[in-house]
């Protein structure tokens, strides 16, 4: 599933294909199967016509900003969107453009999410309302944030951080990076954190993430860019799904084990 260093890369792409601000919605069809939730194909017209002002990401989700509401998208595990050329039989969203372009979502498996939201209610949606700070651009995430919710806890640290209403967008991939640049074990209880080992988490988490963002996020399987192209940060792993391989910095054998149904990779000499 795109987490949030993939979610970044495609609404930065989004915003150089659709150059808001110049360009409007002339209409949007959606197709006869719904995505994860149905399509609420009446209130989506109150999109036509209406000129998009702005693209940008809240969460792990895309927004598309209008005059009066939002265009809300989530990728699900194999969404993307790109600048139609021909159809597929998996486009579920078509948003004509009045420049005569056609911005079309495609997704095989139909996890994903498109619908609309008032500006006024956005801040309370059902979607956002339980969710914490965002690393990337929230100031408020600090270690002495992460310490105050780690010493109330007993649950595996890299639990903790993949928990969306503590901190938002690290998943499975970048919290296994985290730990691992932080040099923290993943099964290290929370409550047994230090505040010099959540300042160190933390920075490692913002760092993992600026990273990933700029290598254009982790192409595992389906994940693709706006457009179609695929990121490369996997191509810079250091422990995640390098089960047996050697530790790049000490060469020690790299350990895979199942936290809390996550598979989590670390360097046993690395990581204490």
């Amino acid at each position: 599933m795109p987490e949030l260093p993939e979610v970044e890369t495609v609404c930065r792409g989004l915003k150089e294909i659709v150059e808001p601000k110049k360009n409007s919605i002339k209409k949007i069809e959606t197709g006869a199967k719904s995505l994860r939730e149905p399509f609420r194909v009446k209130e989506l017209k109150q999109s036509h016509g209406q000129k998009i002002l702005n693209i940008k990401r809240k969460a792990k989700y895309l927004l598309f900003e209008l005059e009066d509401s939002y265009l809300l998208s989530h990728l699900g595990m194999t969404g993307s969107w790109r600048i139609e050329d021909q159809r597929d039989n998996h486009d579920h969203v078509r948003i004509f453009l009045q420049d005569g372009r056609i911005l079309t979502y495609r997704d095989p498996r139909r996890f994903g999410q498109f619908d609309i939201i008032s500006k006024d209610t956005v801040d309370d949606d059902r979607r956002f309302v339980h969710l914490g700070p965002d690393p990337v651009i929230d100031d408020s995430f600090t270690g002495e944030y992460l310490f105050d919710q780690c010493k109330r806890r007993q649950t595996a640290i890299k639990t903790l951080i993949m928990n969306q209403e503590i901190v938002v967008g690290v998943g499975n991939i970048y919290a296994s990076e985290s730990l691992y640049l932080a040099g923290i074990k993943p099964q290290k209880k929370s409550n047994k954190m230090t505040k010099k080992q959540c300042d160190l988490l933390v920075d490692a988490i913002k760092e993992t993430l600026h990273e990933a963002i700029f290598c254009g996020g982790s192409t595992i399987s389906d994940f693709r860019q706006a457009g179609g192209s695929e990121g490369c940060f996997q191509n810079l792993f250091f422990v995640y799904g390098r089960d047996k391989e050697e530790c790049l910095y000490c060469s020690t054998a790299i350990r895979s084990e199942f936290i809390t149904g996550r598979n989590s990779y670390w360097c046993p000499s690395c990581q204490k």
